[in-house]
């Protein structure tokens, strides 16, 4: 019998390429790892439209059942979805099968406990990588679990829309590339009780990602949007990543809004409607976040990048929202989970509210100019960090994540990634020749 490879375990949920890391041999073992760890009665299980996530839910619930729990079948789902099903109908846990925005060849699972708390590699994931890496389970003579259907798309419609009053929302004409991910079966849902003239792209759902991969993260990945909305004269555009769980935006001329812009615009309609709310934000995040955050009477907390930390902050704060840079929005309603739906929709009615194009709307908060993420390969990276740091000895400096360093009219973080020897670098200033200047100094600094 083959052994686990212990890479497929990451941070923050279980990933691989298919079936040489993850087959149904290592999902049956994980199924018997998550009922050994968590003894949870029922399991929520949701899947995407990957071409080996049925094969994996088969052997992944035979594994679960076999082990004593019930699973709930929620057929396809979006990961936002299986989080409002724990959360909502009170299961114990929850597994998503799903790679979010990876090639094909890849599969993985996301996990949580009760109330949609994530498992994370400090928080359970490493115990359930230990169980499944010794592959010693007890084939005592347990009572089986059953396997229960339950459609949640009616619920998980309502939930969705409860955020916001649809009666407020304007006839838009909005483009939706979901990348032939999991989108393309929720979006039409609901916006089917929306007045919005809605323009699908790939919403054909399709593991092999035939137009683009789904990563919208990627600038490359937008260009077919960006091209509809200029071509259509849409209001604006938006796009999904594979589990639909994160959102991007393009306004009316097709330009691409930021994680971070579309978290002010959610802080400023939510503060609208709970005065002096707690919003955290990730230290990437432009500096019109925490601005527009005050501007709304709201109290705004700054973070480290990441779900898994972000999460039980939101709760320790009762912060009604936090936003990442990365497309990831996470809701106090939603049990602190993520959706980028949910973000969408709000978005939709501060534009109704407001009654301004996307891009003006964004020009009236916006007054920086920003490098997006850039990656250097750098093989001593405290070193380097502490040679950074000396340089700028006369600026404030900070370590919340990495090195943020910063000045009256720029700064820059600068932070190791969790997987590769890299230092991922992003720069902020009030001018463009400001931030050409920077980024070509700091790029000499770095490589030296």
């Amino acid at each position: 019998m083959k052994k686990t490879d212990p890479q497929i375990f990451k941070a923050y949920d279980i990933r691989g390429t298919y079936p040489d890391q993850i087959n149904q041999e290592v999902s049956y073992k994980i199924g018997e790892a998550f009922v050994q760890y968590l003894k949870p009665k029922n399991v929520a299980v949701g899947r995407d439209m990957r071409l080996s996530s049925d094969e994996l839910w088969e052997s992944l619930t035979r594994g679960i059942t076999e082990s004593g729990s019930n699973v709930i079948d929620l057929g396809l789902c979006s990961t936002d979805g299986l989080y409002f099903a724990v959360g909502k109908f009170g299961f114990d846990s929850g597994i998503m099968i799903t790679a979010s925005h990876n090639p094909p060849e890849y599969n993985g699972m996301k996990m949580c406990a009760k109330e949609a708390v994530p498992l994370s590699g400090e928080k359970g994931l490493d115990k359930i990588k230990e169980l499944v890496l010794k592959d010693d389970f007890p084939k005592d003579n347990k009572e089986k679990g059953k396997v229960i259907k339950k459609d949640i798309t009616q619920d998980y419609t309502r939930h969705v829309l409860s955020f916001i009053d649809p009666q407020k929302i304007n006839p838009f004409k909005i483009v939706i590339d979901t990348g032939n991910g999991i989108g393309g079966k929720i979006v039409p849902d609901v916006f089917s009780h929306l007045p919005c003239k809605v323009i699908p792209m790939y919403f054909e759902l399709d593991g092999s990602f035939p137009n683009h991969l789904p990563s919208p993260i990627e600038p490359e990945n937008i260009k077919p949007l960006q091209e509809k909305v200029l071509e259509e004269k849409a209001d604006l555009g938006a796009a999904f990543d594979g589990d639909a769980d994160r959102m991007f935006l393009v306004d009316e001329k097709a330009k691409r809004i930021g994680g971070d812009m579309v978290t002010a615009l959610v802080a400023k309609n939510l503060l609208k409607k709970e005065k002096g709310a707690t919003i955290l934000y990730n230290l990437i995040c432009s500096k019109t976040v925490p601005r527009i955050v005050k501007d709304g009477g709201g109290i705004p907390v700054r973070t480290r990048v990441g779900h898994a930390l972000i999460k039980p902050l939101m709760k320790k704060h009762n912060a009604v929202f936090g936003g990442e840079h990365s497309g990831h929005f996470y809701f106090r309603k939603n049990w602190f989970a993520d959706s980028g739906l949910i973000a969408l929709l709000i978005c939709l009615e501060l534009i109704s509210e407001e009654e301004k194009p996307l891009s003006l709307l964004i020009d009236s908060i916006d007054r920086y100019y920003r490098s997006g993420e850039i990656n250097f390969r750098v093989e001593d990276i405290p070193g380097k960090l502490k040679e950074i740091e000396k340089h700028f000895s006369d600026a404030k400096i900070d370590h919340l994540d990495g090195l943020t360093v910063e000045y009256q009219d720029w700064w820059f973080n600068l932070r190791p990634s969790n997987t590769e020897p890299l230092l991922r670098l992003n720069l902020e200033a009030e001018t463009q020749k400001l931030l050409e200047e920077k980024k070509k100094a700091l790029t000499q600094l770095i490589q030296e």
